[in-house]
């Protein structure tokens, strides 16, 4: 027979059915016996069992690894007021702003809606759950991670000059003027750039990627970005100066491709294999990769611009001036800060490891303290930024950017209806996602169409119509 002490038992009924335990409200009691204990009755036993399933859901917790779907109303979404994102999302296809789309939503792991829309190509193939696209810059945030995996074999801090790891750099110089002419004034490193400056687009390097700024048009006209290699991309940008000395200002820069490098270089393994080992098949990101492969081209959305002359999107045929690559052969340059291809699914898979602060599927990739670093807003407050370099996001103190993610201090300030902590980036051919750790929420957006969509922010609409369907953030 159990024997428990009485005041024990007694305190544990009152703690779980949530009341302050207190001796003289207690029920009367069967027969006492030596030592203060009392015989437990089958009938007292049977009702706290009963007492402790009602209060302790023994019901396994469906893994947060997006392989489930939920019922939008089981985590806290209005299904009626969720159709006004889908209907959206078709009417930008429809109107021809964009070919085709995929969006993912998940919440606390399981997937609320996976949708697909129009085509993939002009010949009019569907775009499919496990369509390829081209994420370009939403490469950045994985690179970061790649980083952040040796950061955490102590390979590198983040307050280290980047020279320790990059000598090429010693000898750099910084714009100090821009003459009537266009020439530039130069004048020497304050101090080399940090680590955390490279991770943070605070470093001083150009990209390229426009040119109105003369940097920009020396990181085009060097091919910085056509190199045939990271050490040659490298070498090529130690003979171009900062644009500003570091740590003074925010441009959008080539220092992920720098990151790419540094992981190399760290790592003793190929930029894409180190990747490969200690990222994509741990997280089980299939069809991720620098390259299609042959056999999965097929799969590979095609990326779309507008044409004025037909007043209407087209396919590309080149991008930045060149033709557009082939990812069907591996890259001459693995890019560290575009050169990814990925689906839907695995990209989410990456966002839900880091919404797991660092583990999916039982396989942790990263602490969550170094999750949570990343998270953190590291550009400084001398810091004035009005504009990240495409002309979408602004920064300021409620709005600002970590360690390769952009960051949302305070989300009600910057006039969004996410969560703060959010983590998000997107990539040029109009991808984006985000991660809202306070709303355990995960999103994911894929488009191919450079230049922009014609009409309003994707990812700000996704935003706006996604939390105003989140009646009940409770569940």
């Amino acid at each position: 027979m159990l024997r428990y002490s009485y005041s024990a038992m007694a305190l544990a009924a009152a703690l779980l059915s949530g009341c302050v335990y207190a001796p003289e409200a207690a029920a009367p009691v069967a027969a006492a016996h030596a030592g203060g204990q009392m015989e437990m009755t089958p009938e007292m036993h049977a009702h706290m069992m009963a007492m402790m399933a009602e209060h302790h859901d023994t019901t396994p917790a469906a893994p947060r690894n997006l392989s489930a779907t939920v019922a939008p109303e089981a985590v806290g979404f209005d299904s009626a007021r969720l159709k006004a994102l889908d209907d959206y999302m078709a009417g930008v296809v429809s109107s021809g702003r964009v070919a085709g789309m995929t969006t993912l939503l998940a919440r606390h792991g399981q997937i609320v809606e996976f949708k697909t829309y129009g085509k993939a190509t002009e010949a009019g193939a569907p775009i499919t759950k496990d369509s390829i696209f081209r994420v370009y810059s939403m490469t950045k945030p994985i690179t970061g991670t790649a980083m952040m995996i040796l950061f955490e074999q102590g390979k590198w801090r983040l307050d280290d000059p980047v020279t320790r790891y990059v000598p090429e750099f010693k000898n750099l110089r910084v714009v100090k003027s821009i003459k009537k002419d266009g020439s530039l004034e130069l004048e020497d490193m304050v101090r080399p750039p940090t680590m955390r400056e490279i991770m943070s687009h605070t470093a001083g390097f150009g990209y390229g990627l426009a040119e109105e700024h003369p940097v920009d048009k020396l990181y085009r006209s060097k091919g910085v970005l056509a190199a045939s290699s990271l050490k040659e991309m490298i070498d090529r940008t130690a003979t171009i100066p900062l644009m500003f000395q570091p740590g003074t200002n925010w441009s959008y820069s080539s220092a992920v491709d720098i990151q790419g490098y540094i992981v190399e270089k760290l790592s003793g393994q190929k930029f894409g294999d180190f990747m490969a080992e200690h990222i994509f098949k741990p997280l089980k990101m299939t069809d991720t990769g620098f390259s299609t492969g042959a056999d999965k081209a097929n799969r590979l959305s095609a990326v779309y611009v507008w044409d004025k002359a037909q007043n209407k999107i087209v396919e590309a045929k080149e991008l930045f001036g060149n033709p557009m690559p082939d990812y069907t052969k591996p890259p001459a340059m693995e890019s560290g800060g575009g050169g990814l291809v990925s689906t839907t699914m695995d990209y989410a898979r990456f966002s839900q490891m880091i919404a797991n602060k660092g583990e999916l599927d039982g396989v942790r990739i990263l602490s969550p303290a170094s999750v949570e670093l990343m998270g953190t807003n590291v550009i400084p407050k001398s810091v004035l930024v009005s504009n990240n370099g495409t002309s979408v996001a602004r920064f300021n103190e409620a709005v600002g950017f970590g360690l390769d993610f952009q960051v949302v201090n305070d989300a009600r300030a910057s006039g969004s209806l996410q969560g703060d902590g959010s983590l998000s980036w997107g990539g040029a051919a109009g991808t984006w996602f985000w991660v809202d750790p306070s709303n355990d929420v995960v999103f994911v957006g894929m488009i191919q169409r450079m230049g922009g969509t014609g009409g309003d922010d994707l990812g700000t609409m996704a935003r706006t119509l996604t939390y105003q369907a989140l009646t009940h953030p409770e569940k």
